[in-house]
């Protein structure tokens, strides 16, 4: 069992806030993204969970247990670092045995459990050689080898990508999911990746200032985001918002319109505007468009084989039903 619950959670850093008081209800098994950008307390919020920072006020229970006061090791947490931080004279099977060594395990229950861990993690090949002989997402795997051996209630992990490029990246946001779907245990994963949210997330949690912006699955969040700063962070490219005199038109004081959801012409359409920088990507291409009168730059995504070039004057269309309206606080209008 995994069910994480913060109840009114404050924490403060001296005379400084970081986390105002925060509820949230992480359910057992489900797969939960802290998301939002750097110094929006995402990773304090984990720490928090994990027991490596002091609640200043608040509750956190674990399957309905105060955990507010326990230490970290006690928890039945596996918390996923950043950084490997693999003993590099030790073999990857003892790096993966260690915490059980510590906990004083039985050799054959150790066993078991890396050999098990190893093989969801494709890592048999490798238990007998050293960190410093395997690549940078095969010591990531040696690290949640070292978790998963602990069968904990849930993992924590703080941007555990972040140090890898960008194809080991996606790989890894691939294999993690896939083991998330074999433990069927709770995952909480901080990333200031919203890239990475949508697409390993069951519940993205979106901070900011120590604040949670909105809950909700992927897709909720994509077709309903409940305000200015969840529209213009969720979505990549990000949304684009305009104000002024089209957004009077619709009642608001925003509008709100994904690249996708725009049509772009040569011939006719509802806004006018200049082609700035193209971005090809093979099937699709993002067209950054000026002189609309409507903000600093429309981003278009279109069909890879739309072949505007620099300067060129286009035409582009929102699709009615994808606006989105936001009022004068910046909240979605329903």
């Amino acid at each position: 069992m995994g069910r994480i619950t913060l109840d009114k959670v404050v924490k403060r850093f001296g005379d400084v806030e970081v986390i105002p008081p925060l509820d949230l209800t992480i359910e057992d098994g489900e797969f939960t993204v802290f998301v939002g950008p750097s110094g929006c307390g995402k990773s304090t919020l984990l720490r928090l969970i994990a027991g490596l920072e002091d609640v200043t006020d608040g509750q956190i229970r674990i399957d309905g247990n105060d955990a507010t006061d326990i230490p970290p090791a006690k928890r039945g947490l596996a918390m996923v670092f950043q950084s490997y931080a693999l003993y590099p004279h030790m073999s990857v099977r003892k790096n993966i045995a260690f915490p059980m060594r510590m906990a004083g395990i039985p050799e054959d229950e150790q066993k078991r459990r890396i050999d098990a861990a190893a093989k969801a993690l494709n890592l048999t090949d490798y238990l007998e050689r050293r960190p410093g002989q395997l690549s940078g997402g095969q010591r990531q795997r040696v690290a949640i080898g070292r978790a998963i051996v602990r069968e904990p209630a849930a993992f924590l992990f703080d941007e555990p990508l972040s140090n890898l490029d960008a194809a080991l990246r996606v790989g890894m946001r691939m294999e993690i999911s896939e083991l998330h779907a074999k433990l069927k245990t709770t995952m909480i994963y901080v990333t200031h990746d919203q890239v990475e949210a949508m697409t390993m997330a069951d519940k993205i949690v979106v901070l900011r200032a120590g604040y949670v912006e909105q809950v909700g699955s992927p897709l909720e969040l994509y077709r309903a985001p409940r305000n200015v700063f969840v529209a213009g962070f969720i979505g990549s490219p990000k949304m684009n918002l305009i104000d002024g005199a089209e957004a009077a038109k619709h009642d608001c004081k925003t509008i709100g319109v994904r690249p996708e959801h725009i049509a772009i012409s040569d011939s006719d359409g509802q806004w006018t505007g200049r082609v700035g920088v193209s971005e090809h990507l093979g099937s699709d291409t993002f067209f950054h468009i000026h002189d609309t009168g409507l903000a600093e730059t429309i981003t278009v995504r279109a069909d890879g084989e739309v072949g505007f070039r620099h300067g060129d004057t286009v035409y582009l269309t929102p699709r009615e039903d994808s606006i989105h309206r936001f009022d004068e606080q910046g909240l979605r209008i329903a």
